[in-house]
């Protein structure tokens, strides 16, 4: 998935609709956006991403309630404002229709808005809970518990989820997987570098300051948390690192009910999934086994009180945003202050708005669609994103590395990719769903309960190609292998600097040809979307030579990231966010090649002092115009499969002879690769 979109779908509100009212009007005096963001001090070719983007960094500062400032923000901020227009709108409307979207929305809203009820009422949302925990009389009790939080709040002792069976695409599959930690990483529990050491202590600080909100005396809450952290420690230790999990087949595995018992018959799955409203299980896909047999120990060795202040730790932790402002202000304190340098939080309208958006993005979206989206937004996206469609044709075809057969299958998995735009065509239907005035939390809740039981209801049942998983307001974008299909929403922006303008197709190209649609169509044959057929199964379609061929090159691209330093002494992991490195990589390769059939490349005019290669260049490093804190950086580097936004943009120029010959960067420069270091893929 790719953390960009709405600074993408540039196209609809700007690009393109406001091009017809904007025809015959002169844009000379008005500055270019580009332009003014250039940093002169700093070389091209030393490092283009501070040139292009380093005088907004300059006048822009972090904000203290943000762990960065960029392009990501400044589209948010108009997403959010439209966003809590529809919800204030909502809430002032105390006769609405019982049952209805602006009903649920209005008053899901002015639940979280009412700060003097939460501070009222402290944790006494969660003391029933709280109060079953502690009535857990044995590991059976345990397993019932984790199965409720599970459907409402949390994900203690592993991840679960039903999604397409990898190797069925038609079917859905019960899937289990490592999980159950607090922290992001497992490389948090057991590196030994002052940063992971400082978030180990910020953890058991974080951890007793709960416990004692939970009405801990202070002794045992400093020795709850301590043994919180041997325990999770544990769990990390038997966890594969990020980039073992990568291997789709690898971490396929596939147990009968029974096999699974057997492989954890400490773990009553049958009281697990009965109270999870699964009746008849006959088989699960487990992405790694040794952790399951870990778990299993632990269970049996690891005291009953220590696995309930685990609970309660997972249930408290994951609802302290929606209690009083005690409890939030302990969990902000760790995972904001702590994790990423946010300094203060941001302003509850923002976290409220932002929390209805996520759990009534359906039916926000409908409104937003409504009010906001302008009319042909998908058809322009298709028409972009057929375009990219033809030129990766071109490449594929151009292979020197690839067989014919190899050839032909990829070329119809490019040709069979669905290309979902703009908004569903159906919407999810939200009816059962109750929402009141009388609580934020039990909204919350409510809305979690609904969407878990929408997932449940889903196995057994034959797979929808129709539905997405993602809103038309959401801020990103992905590519889903089973039903090989990318999903980008329609978020109507305008782009900062083009407000009321059409934008050249440089930008254009970058953009959404590139960074966006060419991106995502990249994750169908990166290395883990290669894996996968034109039908959305895991299956082998390559020739021995040609995987030898396409592995050979996509180490090169390994190498290349693993030695960047993000911050620190941190190295990116090259192994972990190779596939986002590899849909970087041939974006801005496709993107430019089809900019290459435009006019404005043809005429090679310049504009704001730019040709329009070194626009093309300068709009792609403006997708990533991103300036982010230090622990940010280095909780991205241990836990996220994306590369830090700055070496989204010198990792892939640094491999294209086009940009060396458009900013004249040569030998010797920072960014400069020799040709036999260069990473050709796509």
């Amino acid at each position: 998935m790719k953390k960009l979109l709405c600074f993408t779908l540039i196209l609809s509100s700007i690009f393109i609709f406001n091009s017809c009212k904007n025809k015959g009007k002169k844009n000379a005096n008005i500055p270019d956006a580009l332009a003014t963001h250039i940093d002169s001090t700093v070389k091209p070719g030393e490092d283009f991403f501070l040139f292009a983007n380093g005088k907004w960094f300059k006048e822009n500062p972090i904000p203290n309630s943000e762990q960065s400032n960029g392009i990501f923000q400044l589209v948010q901020d108009t997403i959010n404002a439209q966003v809590k227009s529809i919800c204030e709108t909502s809430a002032s409307n105390k006769n609405a229709e019982k049952g209805s979207n602006k009903q649920k929305i209005g008053d899901f809203y002015f639940s979280g808005m009412d700060s003097v009820s939460l501070n009222k009422k402290g944790i006494s949302d969660i003391k029933e809970d709280l109060s079953n925990i502690d009535n857990c009389k044995n590991i059976d009790d345990l397993v019932k518990m984790a199965a409720y939080l599970h459907s409402t709040t949390s994900s203690p002792f592993f991840s679960f989820g039903i999604m397409q069976d990898e190797m069925n695409s038609s079917k859905h599959a019960i899937y289990i997987s490592q999980g159950g930690i607090s922290l992001p990483d497992r490389s948090y529990y057991i590196d030994n570098d002052a940063q992971a050491t400082k978030v180990r202590k910020e953890f058991t600080t974080y951890a007793n300051n709960m416990f004692m909100i939970l009405g801990y005396a202070n002794d045992k809450a400093k020795a709850s948390a301590e043994q919180i952290l041997k325990l999770e420690t544990q769990l990390a230790k038997a966890s594969r690192k990020n980039e073992d999990t990568r291997d789709p087949f690898l971490n396929y595995n596939k147990k009968t009910f029974k096999q699974l018992t057997e492989l954890t018959p400490n773990y009553n799955w049958t009281i697990f999934f009965n109270n999870l409203g699964l009746n008849k299980v006959d088989s699960v896909i487990i992405g790694q086994p040794e952790y399951l047999s870990s778990l299993n120990l632990l269970l049996k060795t690891t005291k009953l009180d220590i696995w309930k202040d685990y609970l309660k730790l997972q249930l408290i932790g994951d609802v302290a945003s929606y209690l009083d402002d005690k409890s939030y202000m302990e969990a902000f304190n760790f995972y904001y202050k702590a994790l990423r340098g946010v300094q203060e939080p941001k302003p509850r309208w923002e976290r409220v708005v932002s929390k209805t958006n996520r759990s009534l993005g359906e039916l926000i979206g409908q409104v937003y669609v409504e009010e906001y989206l302008p009319k042909g937004t998908k058809e322009k996206l298709l028409e972009i994103g057929n375009a990219i469609r033809e030129v990766y044709a071109e490449r594929i075809k151009g292979l020197d590395w690839m067989s014919a057969a190899t050839k032909e299958k990829a070329l119809a998995k490019l040709n069979a990719i669905i290309m979902k735009v703009g908004f569903p065509d159906k919407w999810k239907d939200m009816k059962a769903l109750e929402i009141s005035r009388d609580s934020y939390y039990k909204n919350v809740m409510n809305a979690n309960k609904w969407e878990f039981k929408r997932m449940i209801s889903k196995y057994g049942k034959p797979v929808d190609r129709n539905e997405w998983d993602i809103q038309p307001q959401e801020y990103n974008a992905y590519y889903n292998p089973s039903n090989n299909e990318i999903v980008i929403p329609g978020c109507n922006i305008l782009v900062p600097g083009y407000e009321g303008r059409l934008a050249d197709d440089a930008i254009l190209y970058s953009v959404i040809g590139g960074s966006t649609f060419a991106h995502e169509i990249t994750h169908g044959f990166d290395d883990q979307g290669s894996k996968f057929d034109i039908n959305g199964n895991l299956n082998n379609w390559w020739t021995k030579d040609d995987s030898t061929q396409f592995y050979t090159r996509t180490k090169k691209i390994v190498a290349q990231f693993s030695k960047y330093i993000a911050v620190d002494s941190l190295h990116i992991n090259g192994e972990y966010t190779q596939g986002e490195n590899i849909a970087d990589l041939a974006g801005v390769i496709m993107g430019y090649e089809a900019f290459k059939k435009t006019k404005q490349f043809k005429e090679n005019e310049k504009i704001g002092g730019y040709t329009p290669q070194q626009r093309y260049f300068l709009g792609y490093a403006s997708a990533w115009m991103l300036n982010s804190r230090p622990e940010a950086l280095a909780n991205q580097v241990r836990s996220d499969v994306h590369s830090p936004a700055k070496f989204r943009v010198l990792g892939p120029l640094s491999n294209m002879p086009e940009f060396f010959e458009a900013f004249g960067v040569k030998e010797g420069d920072a960014m400069w690769q020799a040709d036999s270091l260069r990473v050709k893929i796509w």
